[in-house]
């Protein structure tokens, strides 16, 4: 989280007033929270101590983060001294991510039967802790009693690294305010017709040459993170038990690869030049495997994303090449959507022998994909139809339609650069309100329904500035919508809590977005979009 070190939750107290106390200021709403009587006294004294199976580790964490955001150094102790701040990892128990946060006088328990549900706890501690009366030697927290619980288990954002790529410091900074709100799926779009972003040590030129250019300037030097920076950052997601999910697109937004390794390149358009790669040649499944193999080293998570989606921007080639049309005749693909379909099928093979789960758009659906090692992301809004076909086949699904969950479109009316969807765009209000279930009309599908994830394309986002303008405050409206109940979320109550965050966003220096009083923020705008007028757009 972007801060400079300071007593930060001081600054919070005087500005935000008394209000804070009388309501739980947690984002996202916890499922149960009951104030009690009483405070506890956060301070030098404190001490954090560890119950049952729990881990050193998110000890640690918490040391770390109340230092960072309060000023407060709490010592360690497993005797378990009073005042203490206890975590308990309760054996036998199977709630998932649920936990229970019980603050009283003397002490406050975290506890839960999972280290990610210790983790959630620690996080709205951490909340509680910032938005909580402090005089600069000890911040007294209300004595609280929370029971919660996510709605989903995939709560996710993807970050667009190709079009604009903006580096390590800034990743580590989304992941800290994802794990900041329990967001737990961080979705990394690392390839497509700008750049490639990540080394390859098989293939170099993939980031050495693949690298150069972004959607802004093609001469600018290469960007791309190296294997160790790829490490770092995938060990720095893990201690905030965030799953980070590469994404290697293929077989089209080929651009930057082709660029590199020009043998593979199926063609493209007079739009997107050599947009694909080449389904007829052989070596191109041996090319993208090796590929997919250093991918698999790389990231833990045993996903990773195949894209898969608007092949058509740039397949006309594929219509005349001699190799494709001998594949088309060798297994009778009736048409080039088949032929599509027959390069994903062949390169998710080669994924799930490394024993990992494939990742695709929407487009996918029509594949003969297996069911059970297969999660389709439904991104088409105006096709509902893709993710009725996903459902019956008993593909898990992953929802991420452009209205209301696609980051860079315009999110307020006054805004004149972006994306908009015929007129519509994604506001803070369309976000809260969206739960994910109006689109599934058989609830017996819901077990099918993963979760939800924003899409933070970079086409207009260049700076720092705009990106931290497009995800706050929507973040924390996202992390609502996919943390809370239906049932529990109020627009008005979320409103009253969200302005303390706003105040966070101030002091943390962020450039963020005024969603309760757009005059109060007007619209930061890249130098490079600055002449670009508003565009509408009729896909992705």
């Amino acid at each position: 989280m972007k801060t400079a070190y300071s007593f930060i939750a001081l600054w919070l107290c005087i500005i935000t007033g008394s209000a804070v106390a009388e309501t739980c200021p947690i984002i996202p709403q916890p499922a149960t929270c009951q104030k009690n009587a009483g405070t506890f006294n956060l301070n030098s004294r404190a001490t954090v101590a560890i119950r049952g199976k729990a881990s050193a580790s998110q000890a640690y964490y918490l040391q770390k983060e109340v230092l960072r955001l309060t000023g407060i150094a709490l010592a360690e102790n497993t005797v378990g001294k009073s005042p203490a701040i206890e975590l308990n990892l309760i054996p036998g128990r199977a709630d998932g991510e649920a936990y229970t946060l019980q603050i009283q006088p003397a002490k406050v328990t975290i506890s839960s039967a999972s280290a990610e549900g210790l983790f959630n706890g620690i996080e709205s501690f951490l909340q509680l802790a910032l938005f909580s009366p402090n005089n600069g030697r000890a911040v007294q927290i209300p004595c609280w009693n929370i029971s919660d619980k996510p709605l989903y288990g995939w709560r996710g954002i993807m970050l667009d690294e190709s079009r604009h790529f903006f580096g390590k410091e800034v990743v580590k900074n989304i992941l800290d305010w994802m794990a900041f709100y329990k967001l737990n799926r961080f979705h990394w779009h690392l390839t497509d017709e700008p750049g490639w972003r990540f080394e390859v040590k098989r293939y170099p030129k993939l980031a050495l040459v693949g690298g150069i250019g972004d959607y802004s300037n093609p001469a600018k030097p290469a960007q791309f993170y190296t294997q160790e920076d790829i490490k770092e950052i995938v060990s720095y997601a893990a201690e905030r038990f965030i799953e980070v999910i590469p994404e290697v697109d293929m077989p089209g937004h080929a651009t930057a690869a082709n660029k590199a390794y020009p043998a593979y390149s199926g063609g493209g358009s007079a739009a997107h030049p050599d947009f694909t790669f080449n389904p007829g040649k052989e070596g191109t499944y041996a090319f993208l495997t090796n590929i997919l193999k250093e991918t698999d080293a790389l990231f833990p998570s045993q996903m990773i994303h195949l894209g898969g989606d608007e092949v058509s921007y740039g397949n006309e080639k594929w219509a005349t090449d001699s190799g494709i049309q001998a594949l088309r005749s060798k297994y009778q693909l009736k048409d080039l959507k088949a032929v599509e379909d027959y390069f994903i099928q062949r390169m998710a093979d080669s994924v799930f022998v490394m024993n990992n789960k494939v990742l695709a758009w929407d487009e996918a659906v029509s594949t003969n994909l297996p069911a059970n090692k297969t999660i389709v992301l439904w991104w088409r809004h105006d096709k509902p139809q893709q993710l009725k076909m996903a459902l019956d086949k008993k593909y898990s699904v992953v929802l991420c339609p452009r209205i209301p969950l696609y980051f860079d479109f315009v999110q307020d009316s006054t805004h004149q650069v972006g994306r908009r969807w015929a007129g519509d765009f994604a506001s803070l209000t369309k976000l809260y309100n969206f739960s994910g279930t109006e689109y599934i009309p058989n609830a017996g599908n819901n077990s099918l329904l993963l979760g939800m994830q924003a899409n933070l394309w970079t086409e207009k986002i260049a700076t720092t500035q705009r990106l931290e303008y497009m995800l706050f405050p929507r973040i924390a409206a996202l992390a609502e919508s996919a943390w809370t109940a239906p049932a529990n979320k109020d627009f008005g109550q979320f409103k009253n809590r969200l302005n303390p965050h706003l105040a966070l966003y101030k002091a943390s220096g962020l450039s963020y977005f005024n969603a309760l009083d757009a005059k109060l923020t007007p619209e930061i705008i890249d130098p490079a979009a600055r002449e670009q007028k508003m565009f509408q757009m009729l896909d992705k």
